[in-house]
C-alpha cells in the first residue's frame, strides 16, 4: 500500500533571472521529489513561485533537503525556504 503524500510548501522569492524554475525542478527531480502543484508570478521583475511538492519518495530528509535549497537560492540569487505543509496550515489559519 503505497503511503499519503509527504506534502511540503517551498517558496522562491527574488529578482527574476533565467533558469530559476530549471535549478530548483532539476534539484527536486535528482532528489524523487514530485512537484504536486507549482504557481509562480513576476511582478515588475521579483520572481516569485510557491510549490506544493509531496516528499514521499526522496532520497534526503527533509532538513537536508531544505538546507540544500537555502544554498541553491543563494547560489541563484532568490530566496527558497521549505515549510512541512501541516505547519504552514497551522500559521496560517485565520
Amino acid at each position: 500500500m503505497e503511503k499519503a503524500a509527504d506534502k511540503t510548501i517551498i517558496t522562491v522569492v527574488g529578482k527574476d533571472t533565467v533558469g530559476i524554475i530549471a535549478r530548483v525542478c532539476t534539484y527536486l527531480a535528482e532528489n524523487r521529489i514530485n512537484v504536486l502543484d507549482i504557481s509562480q508570478t513576476i511582478v515588475q521583475g521579483y520572481f516569485n513561485m510557491m510549490m506544493i511538492v509531496d516528499m514521499n519518495a526522496s532520497v534526503q530528509p527533509f532538513g537536508d533537503c531544505s538546507k540544500d535549497l537555502e544554498r541553491l537560492g543563494e547560489e541563484i540569487g532568490v530566496s527558497i525556504k521549505c515549510q512541512r505543509e501541516e505547519i504552514f496550515r497551522k500559521m496560517h489559519r485565520i
